[in-house]
């Protein structure tokens, strides 16, 4: 941008009736040239064109945050890919699992995210510019030399569908919505380690405070924000979803709308991974405690059942017969859980081999995401 046109020094004057005509009158009078700006052009398509703009570098800039909280979850999971902890359902101790497969089970998520996020990017990637208001122009544009300056490999279809399509915002702020679901599942799973029920993670003081009033409190505020912050993730989707509701075709004065919900998911996306890859960075899991609960005979009755199996008895009739053991405490496990585990050897499964294996790939993906990133979206013109 030229000194001229500098947002230090630019001014609004009270002639001005937007952004678009201040823009206009400033350049006009640097150059006559500026009284040619507006040619072929609506304030509707150049919105269109900045918004999508904008969606692709954001989109770029959530998949580098995405790969981050992807990296930090799978270094912890190499790191404790063979720590034994009970897995759960209905936060119930149910089987074996590891400490390195519930991180991982974190990770996947993200991942899709990460996709969802690109697609958001891919559905940004059209040029609308010479659709004017809404009908197109007489003059005879360069469509597809204004979109190779640009970078957009592809233009808009229809000039009606192109200064009132959102979509590829919805898209973007669907894929930040649920990236936030998914941290504040996250940030949930951390709050119940940290606890003295629980016992399984120690708060470091970066991710932590203490309370005003007990000395003895240790607050995981990171996690708990976590799960907070999806409030304004779901407020956002819901006001842009309603701002497109029912508008009739083509542009409508409520796009002006569409703004503030997509840049504020946006700005609490970003937010949120960045403060998720603090939170994993710096937790700390206490092997002897998890190592005591995985301990738990309780973990190991579906084990039996299935050894029961294995010896010919069909799995029905196994599992009453284990489920009598059970409420008689006179259930016998041929194994403990570090047996299981590696009794668990099938892709998907918690084997500590098969976790630090999944760990290296989840890792190589988030390499892969951050390297999308650096490359896109291309640098526009100087």
């Amino acid at each position: 941008m030229s000194k001229e046109l500098d947002a230090r020094t630019f001014a609004f004057l009270d002639t001005d009736e937007d952004i678009h005509s201040a823009i206009e009158r400033r350049l006009t009078e640097i150059t006559s040239a500026g009284a040619a700006l507006h040619a072929a052009r609506s304030r509707n398509d150049q919105v269109a064109l900045d918004l999508r703009l904008y969606c692709r570098a954001a989109a770029s800039e959530l998949t580098a945050e995405i790969a981050a909280v992807v990296e930090a979850l799978g270094a912890q999971a190499d790191r404790h890919a063979g720590w034994a902890m009970p897995g759960y359902t209905h936060l119930q101790r149910a089987q074996p699992v590891t400490v390195g497969h519930h991180l991982l089970a974190h990770a996947e998520p993200l991942l899709r995210d990460a996709a969802r996020v690109r697609h958001a990017y891919d559905s940004a990637d059209e040029l609308p510019l010479g659709s004017g208001a809404l009908a197109g122009t007489t003059l005879p544009l360069q469509r597809k030399v204004v979109a190779k300056q640009l970078g957009l490999p592809r233009l808009t279809a229809n000039s009606i569908d192109a200064v009132s399509d959102r979509d590829f915002a919805l898209d973007l702020v669907f894929a930040c919505t649920s990236a936030a679901l998914h941290l504040s599942r996250l940030g949930e799973d951390v709050v119940l380690w940290a606890s003295a029920e629980f016992g399984f993670v120690r708060l470091a003081d970066e991710i932590a405070t203490g309370s005003s009033l007990m000395p003895q409190k240790k607050n995981p505020d990171i996690a708990e924000l976590l799960r907070g912050r999806s409030g304004r993730a779901i407020g956002s989707l819901v006001a842009l979803a309603t701002v497109l509701k029912g508008l009739p075709l083509a542009y409508d004065r409520d796009l002006q709308e569409d703004k503030p919900a997509l840049f504020a998911a946006v700005d609490n996306a970003l937010d949120s991974l960045r403060a998720a890859t603090l939170l994993v960075q710096h937790l700390e899991f206490d092997q002897a405690r998890l190592a005591a609960a995985a301990a738990d005979p309780g973990l190991l009755a579906t084990d039996v059942a299935e050894a029961l199996v294995g010896s010919g008895k069909p799995f029905r009739k196994a599992h009453q017969e284990v489920g009598r053991q059970v409420r008689g405490g006179t259930m016998k496990a041929p194994w403990n859980a570090e047996t299981s585990l590696l009794k668990r050897d099938l892709v998907g499964a918690p084997h500590p081999r098969r976790v630090a294996a999944r760990a290296v790939e989840v890792r190589r993906q988030a390499a892969a995401l951050l390297g999308w990133s650096q490359a896109h979206p291309p640098p526009l013109p100087r």
